[in-house]
Protein backbone atom coordinates (compact mmCIF):
# COMPACT_ATOMS: atom_id res chain seq x y z
CA UNK A 1 0.00 0.00 0.00
CA UNK A 2 2.35 2.54 0.83
CA UNK A 3 6.56 3.62 -0.50
CA UNK A 4 9.03 1.54 1.96
CA UNK A 5 11.55 4.06 0.09
CA UNK A 6 10.39 6.94 1.63
CA UNK A 7 13.05 7.92 4.97
CA UNK A 8 11.75 6.16 8.12
CA UNK A 9 13.18 5.24 11.36
CA UNK A 10 13.21 6.91 14.68
CA UNK A 11 15.51 9.39 17.08
CA UNK A 12 16.49 6.17 19.25
CA UNK A 13 17.64 5.48 22.66
CA UNK A 14 21.19 3.99 22.13
CA UNK A 15 21.22 -0.07 20.64
CA UNK A 16 24.51 -2.47 21.67
CA UNK A 17 24.81 -5.91 19.44
CA UNK A 18 24.57 -7.49 22.96
CA UNK A 19 20.76 -6.13 23.82
CA UNK A 20 17.56 -5.61 22.50
CA UNK A 21 15.76 -2.39 22.07
CA UNK A 22 13.45 -2.90 25.00
CA UNK A 23 16.42 -4.26 27.31
CA UNK A 24 18.37 -1.20 27.02
CA UNK A 25 15.28 1.06 26.76
CA UNK A 26 14.39 -0.50 30.60
CA UNK A 27 17.76 0.88 31.73
CA UNK A 28 17.79 4.17 30.26
CA UNK A 29 14.02 5.35 29.49
CA UNK A 30 10.69 4.46 31.14
CA UNK A 31 10.52 0.75 31.46
CA UNK A 32 9.25 -1.15 28.24
CA UNK A 33 8.23 -4.61 28.63
CA UNK A 34 8.56 -7.22 26.08
CA UNK A 35 5.94 -10.53 25.59
CA UNK A 36 4.29 -12.92 23.56
CA UNK A 37 0.62 -13.15 23.24
CA UNK A 38 -0.81 -16.11 21.18
CA UNK A 39 -3.89 -14.46 18.85
CA UNK A 40 -5.79 -16.14 16.15
CA UNK A 41 -3.84 -18.70 15.59
CA UNK A 42 -0.42 -17.42 16.02
CA UNK A 43 2.50 -15.56 18.69
CA UNK A 44 3.12 -12.04 18.52
CA UNK A 45 5.68 -10.34 19.79
CA UNK A 46 4.44 -7.16 21.82
CA UNK A 47 6.26 -3.71 23.78
CA UNK A 48 3.97 -3.10 26.31
CA UNK A 49 4.69 0.55 29.01
CA UNK A 50 2.67 1.81 31.45
CA UNK A 51 -1.10 1.67 32.68
CA UNK A 52 -4.88 2.60 32.02
CA UNK A 53 -6.52 2.97 29.14
CA UNK A 54 -5.71 0.43 26.25
CA UNK A 55 -3.72 2.53 23.53
CA UNK A 56 -2.79 -0.04 21.16
CA UNK A 57 -0.19 1.30 18.00
CA UNK A 58 0.08 -0.44 14.69
CA UNK A 59 3.23 -0.02 12.54
CA UNK A 60 3.84 -0.07 8.48
CA UNK A 61 5.68 -1.22 6.21
CA UNK A 62 9.32 -2.04 6.52
CA UNK A 63 9.19 -1.08 10.20
CA UNK A 64 8.12 -2.71 13.17
CA UNK A 65 6.78 -2.14 17.10
CA UNK A 66 9.97 -0.04 17.38
CA UNK A 67 8.27 2.69 15.19
CA UNK A 68 6.37 3.90 18.08
CA UNK A 69 9.48 3.93 20.61
CA UNK A 70 8.70 8.04 21.30
CA UNK A 71 5.12 7.31 21.63
CA UNK A 72 5.14 4.84 24.11
CA UNK A 73 7.03 6.54 26.30
CA UNK A 74 4.91 9.77 25.69
CA UNK A 75 1.87 7.90 26.57
CA UNK A 76 2.50 5.43 28.94
CA UNK A 77 2.71 7.85 31.29
CA UNK A 78 -1.69 7.63 31.88
CA UNK A 79 -2.21 4.65 29.02
CA UNK A 80 -1.48 1.01 28.87
CA UNK A 81 0.11 1.53 25.36
CA UNK A 82 1.12 -1.90 23.27
CA UNK A 83 2.89 -1.81 19.90
CA UNK A 84 3.09 -5.45 18.61
CA UNK A 85 4.98 -6.85 15.49
CA UNK A 86 2.26 -7.44 12.78
CA UNK A 87 2.33 -10.79 11.77
CA UNK A 88 5.35 -11.44 9.25
CA UNK A 89 7.41 -8.94 11.02
CA UNK A 90 10.15 -9.10 13.90
CA UNK A 91 9.70 -11.52 16.35
CA UNK A 92 6.08 -12.36 15.07
CA UNK A 93 4.97 -15.73 13.72
CA UNK A 94 5.69 -15.56 10.13
CA UNK A 95 3.27 -18.15 8.19
CA UNK A 96 3.99 -19.35 5.08
CA UNK A 97 0.72 -19.01 3.24
CA UNK A 98 -0.36 -16.01 1.51
CA UNK A 99 -4.06 -16.22 2.76
CA UNK A 100 -2.69 -16.11 6.42
CA UNK A 101 -1.72 -12.29 5.50
CA UNK A 102 -5.13 -11.67 3.44
CA UNK A 103 -7.28 -8.32 5.21
CA UNK A 104 -10.00 -10.45 6.95
CA UNK A 105 -7.38 -12.73 9.03
CA UNK A 106 -4.84 -8.86 9.76
CA UNK A 107 -8.28 -7.22 11.27
CA UNK A 108 -9.21 -10.19 13.36
CA UNK A 109 -5.33 -10.15 14.50
CA UNK A 110 -6.33 -6.28 15.61
CA UNK A 111 -9.29 -7.90 17.18
CA UNK A 112 -8.04 -10.80 19.41
CA UNK A 113 -5.38 -8.73 20.71
CA UNK A 114 -7.54 -6.12 21.62
CA UNK A 115 -9.79 -8.46 23.57
CA UNK A 116 -5.95 -9.88 25.65
CA UNK A 117 -5.56 -6.39 26.32
CA UNK A 118 -8.83 -3.98 26.96
CA UNK A 119 -10.49 -5.82 29.71
CA UNK A 120 -13.80 -5.42 27.93
CA UNK A 121 -13.85 -1.58 27.75
CA UNK A 122 -13.08 0.59 24.26
CA UNK A 123 -9.86 1.50 23.19
CA UNK A 124 -7.95 4.24 21.26
CA UNK A 125 -6.16 3.09 17.91
CA UNK A 126 -3.37 4.82 16.42
CA UNK A 127 -1.47 3.46 13.18
CA UNK A 128 0.55 4.58 10.61
CA UNK A 129 1.16 3.04 6.92
CA UNK A 130 -0.27 -0.38 6.32
CA UNK A 131 -0.88 -0.28 10.40
CA UNK A 132 -3.45 2.34 9.35
CA UNK A 133 -4.77 1.34 6.55
CA UNK A 134 -5.45 -2.11 8.82
CA UNK A 135 -7.24 0.59 11.51
CA UNK A 136 -9.29 2.21 9.29
CA UNK A 137 -10.78 -1.42 7.98
CA UNK A 138 -10.81 -2.57 11.78
CA UNK A 139 -12.81 1.12 12.62
CA UNK A 140 -15.27 -0.05 9.91
CA UNK A 141 -15.99 -2.91 10.93
CA UNK A 142 -15.52 -3.01 14.45
CA UNK A 143 -17.01 0.52 15.68
CA UNK A 144 -18.08 -0.94 19.24
CA UNK A 145 -13.87 -1.54 20.20
CA UNK A 146 -13.35 2.15 19.61
CA UNK A 147 -13.21 4.96 21.58
CA UNK A 148 -10.82 7.00 19.12
CA UNK A 149 -8.99 6.38 15.55
CA UNK A 150 -5.72 8.20 14.92
CA UNK A 151 -4.27 7.80 11.82
CA UNK A 152 -1.12 8.94 10.76
CA UNK A 153 -0.41 8.81 6.50
CA UNK A 154 -2.21 6.00 5.64
CA UNK A 155 -5.08 6.63 2.93
CA UNK A 156 -8.93 6.02 3.79
CA UNK A 157 -9.24 2.61 1.68
CA UNK A 158 -12.21 3.86 -0.57
CA UNK A 159 -10.53 6.88 -1.57
CA UNK A 160 -7.44 5.21 -2.14
CA UNK A 161 -8.24 2.57 -4.30
CA UNK A 162 -9.84 5.52 -6.26
CA UNK A 163 -6.90 6.99 -6.73
CA UNK A 164 -5.07 3.98 -7.94
CA UNK A 165 -7.76 3.11 -10.57
CA UNK A 166 -7.96 6.42 -11.60
CA UNK A 167 -5.67 9.47 -10.78
CA UNK A 168 -2.18 9.53 -12.30
CA UNK A 169 -0.37 11.11 -10.04
CA UNK A 170 -1.00 8.47 -7.07
CA UNK A 171 -0.69 5.26 -9.82
CA UNK A 172 2.70 7.00 -10.70
CA UNK A 173 3.35 7.49 -6.80
CA UNK A 174 2.71 3.75 -6.55
CA UNK A 175 5.08 2.17 -8.87
CA UNK A 176 7.40 1.15 -6.37
CA UNK A 177 4.28 -1.26 -5.50
CA UNK A 178 4.86 -3.55 -8.62
CA UNK A 179 8.56 -4.58 -7.29
CA UNK A 180 6.77 -5.61 -3.65
CA UNK A 181 5.15 -7.97 -4.94
CA UNK A 182 7.44 -9.50 -7.71
CA UNK A 183 9.04 -12.84 -6.99
CA UNK A 184 12.07 -10.35 -7.07
CA UNK A 185 11.69 -8.42 -4.18
CA UNK A 186 13.40 -10.17 -1.39
CA UNK A 187 17.07 -10.37 -3.28
CA UNK A 188 16.92 -6.80 -4.58
CA UNK A 189 16.14 -5.47 -0.86
CA UNK A 190 18.23 -7.23 0.74
CA UNK A 191 21.42 -6.95 -1.53
CA UNK A 192 24.52 -6.04 0.28
CA UNK A 193 23.01 -5.93 3.67
CA UNK A 194 19.68 -4.03 2.50
CA UNK A 195 21.16 -1.31 0.72
CA UNK A 196 18.40 -0.23 -0.85
CA UNK A 197 16.17 -0.04 2.25
CA UNK A 198 18.85 1.53 3.95
CA UNK A 199 19.24 4.21 1.34
CA UNK A 200 15.76 4.97 0.77
CA UNK A 201 14.31 4.12 3.84
CA UNK A 202 16.67 5.41 6.38
CA UNK A 203 18.87 7.79 4.25
CA UNK A 204 17.54 11.01 4.50
CA UNK A 205 16.50 10.88 8.43
CA UNK A 206 20.63 9.56 9.02
CA UNK A 207 21.60 12.67 7.28
CA UNK A 208 19.45 15.27 9.32
CA UNK A 209 20.20 13.43 12.61
CA UNK A 210 16.56 12.58 13.42
CA UNK A 211 18.14 8.89 13.64
CA UNK A 212 20.80 7.42 14.38
CA UNK A 213 23.13 4.70 13.74
CA UNK A 214 22.07 2.46 16.53
CA UNK A 215 18.26 2.99 15.14
CA UNK A 216 19.70 1.75 11.47
CA UNK A 217 21.02 -1.45 13.46
CA UNK A 218 18.22 -1.94 15.45
CA UNK A 219 15.91 -1.92 11.74
CA UNK A 220 18.90 -3.83 10.24
CA UNK A 221 18.12 -6.77 12.60
CA UNK A 222 14.45 -6.51 12.72
CA UNK A 223 14.83 -7.00 8.39
CA UNK A 224 17.14 -10.01 9.26
CA UNK A 225 15.01 -12.11 11.26
CA UNK A 226 14.47 -15.40 9.18
CA UNK A 227 11.40 -14.87 6.97
CA UNK A 228 10.46 -10.84 8.31
CA UNK A 229 11.36 -9.43 4.76
CA UNK A 230 9.13 -11.75 3.35
CA UNK A 231 6.55 -11.53 5.53
CA UNK A 232 6.10 -7.71 5.25
CA UNK A 233 6.57 -8.54 1.55
CA UNK A 234 3.46 -10.88 1.85
CA UNK A 235 0.74 -7.93 2.83
CA UNK A 236 1.12 -6.46 -0.64
CA UNK A 237 1.14 -10.70 -2.26
CA UNK A 238 -1.64 -11.58 -0.60
CA UNK A 239 -4.10 -8.19 -1.16
CA UNK A 240 -2.81 -7.38 -4.89
CA UNK A 241 -2.01 -3.95 -3.50
CA UNK A 242 -0.75 -1.68 -6.26
CA UNK A 243 -2.18 0.14 -9.23
CA UNK A 244 -3.14 -1.75 -12.53
CA UNK A 245 -0.17 -3.42 -13.72
CA UNK A 246 0.52 -3.40 -17.81
CA UNK A 247 0.50 -6.46 -19.19
CA UNK A 248 4.19 -7.44 -19.09
CA UNK A 249 4.17 -6.48 -15.30
CA UNK A 250 0.61 -8.31 -14.97
CA UNK A 251 2.32 -11.63 -16.19
CA UNK A 252 5.11 -11.55 -13.33
CA UNK A 253 3.03 -10.17 -9.78
CA UNK A 254 -0.95 -11.05 -11.18
CA UNK A 255 -3.76 -8.72 -11.33
CA UNK A 256 -4.44 -5.86 -9.09
CA UNK A 257 -7.68 -6.06 -7.14
CA UNK A 258 -9.39 -2.42 -7.06
CA UNK A 259 -12.53 -2.39 -5.97
CA UNK A 260 -13.81 0.99 -6.54
CA UNK A 261 -17.44 -0.27 -6.82
CA UNK A 262 -17.78 -1.05 -3.02
CA UNK A 263 -20.89 -0.39 -1.30
CA UNK A 264 -20.36 3.03 0.37
CA UNK A 265 -22.74 1.87 3.39
CA UNK A 266 -19.90 -0.69 4.61
CA UNK A 267 -16.78 1.86 3.76
CA UNK A 268 -17.71 4.87 6.88
CA UNK A 269 -15.79 5.05 9.83
CA UNK A 270 -18.35 6.34 13.31
CA UNK A 271 -15.57 7.12 15.62
CA UNK A 272 -13.85 9.80 16.55
CA UNK A 273 -11.12 10.35 14.06
CA UNK A 274 -7.64 11.74 14.25
CA UNK A 275 -6.02 11.92 10.81
CA UNK A 276 -2.12 13.45 10.94
CA UNK A 277 -0.71 14.43 7.55
CA UNK A 278 3.04 15.19 6.17
CA UNK A 279 2.31 16.62 3.09
CA UNK A 280 5.35 16.04 1.18
CA UNK A 281 3.97 12.10 1.55
CA UNK A 282 5.81 11.23 -1.71
CA UNK A 283 3.77 7.80 -2.36
CA UNK A 284 0.56 9.38 -1.11
CA UNK A 285 -0.84 12.40 -3.07
CA UNK A 286 -2.36 14.94 -0.97
CA UNK A 287 -6.12 14.02 -2.90
CA UNK A 288 -5.93 10.79 -0.69
CA UNK A 289 -7.95 14.01 1.84
CA UNK A 290 -9.83 15.18 -0.80
CA UNK A 291 -13.50 14.16 0.59
CA UNK A 292 -12.65 12.52 3.42
CA UNK A 293 -15.42 14.08 5.54
CA UNK A 294 -18.11 11.59 3.54
CA UNK A 295 -16.45 9.02 4.71
CA UNK A 296 -15.23 9.95 8.15
CA UNK A 297 -18.70 12.17 9.86
CA UNK A 298 -16.22 12.96 13.32
CA UNK A 299 -13.09 14.01 11.48
CA UNK A 300 -10.06 16.04 12.32
CA UNK A 301 -6.97 16.75 9.84
CA UNK A 302 -3.85 17.82 10.95
CA UNK A 303 -1.45 18.90 8.39
CA UNK A 304 2.24 18.66 8.68
CA UNK A 305 3.69 21.41 5.55
CA UNK A 306 7.31 20.31 6.02
CA UNK A 307 6.54 16.51 7.07
CA UNK A 308 7.06 13.21 4.83
CA UNK A 309 5.63 9.92 5.44
CA UNK A 310 7.86 9.90 8.13
CA UNK A 311 6.61 12.19 9.94
CA UNK A 312 6.19 10.69 12.88
CA UNK A 313 10.08 10.58 13.17
CA UNK A 314 10.81 14.00 11.87
CA UNK A 315 8.01 15.66 14.14
CA UNK A 316 7.26 13.93 16.99
CA UNK A 317 6.96 16.33 19.68
CA UNK A 318 3.95 17.80 16.98
CA UNK A 319 2.81 14.60 16.73
CA UNK A 320 2.51 13.66 19.95
CA UNK A 321 1.20 16.95 20.55
CA UNK A 322 -1.57 16.32 17.97
CA UNK A 323 -2.42 13.05 19.96
CA UNK A 324 -2.91 14.61 23.42
CA UNK A 325 -5.28 17.10 22.27
CA UNK A 326 -7.62 14.85 20.48
CA UNK A 327 -7.51 12.24 23.23
CA UNK A 328 -8.33 14.04 25.88
CA UNK A 329 -11.36 16.52 23.83
CA UNK A 330 -14.76 15.27 24.98
CA UNK A 331 -16.32 12.98 21.94
CA UNK A 332 -19.08 15.62 20.58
Amino acid sequence: MLNPFLRCACRGFLILASLSPCALAAKNQKALNETYVTVNGIRLHCVTTGKGPLMLFLHGFPEFWYEWKDQLREFGKDHLVVAPDLRGYNLSDKPSSLDEYRVPVLLEDIRSLADHFRHGKKFILVAHDWGGGLAWGFAIAHPEYLEKLIIINAPHPTIFEQLLASDPDQQKASQYMFLLRSPRAEEQLSANNYALLVENVLGNLLKTGAFTEADKAAYLKAWSQPGALTGGLNYYRANQVSPPAPPQVEKDIGPSAIEVDRDSTHTHVLVPTLVIWGEKDTALVLKNLDGLEQYVPHLTIKRVPDGSHWVIHERPTEVNGYIWTFIHQKNS
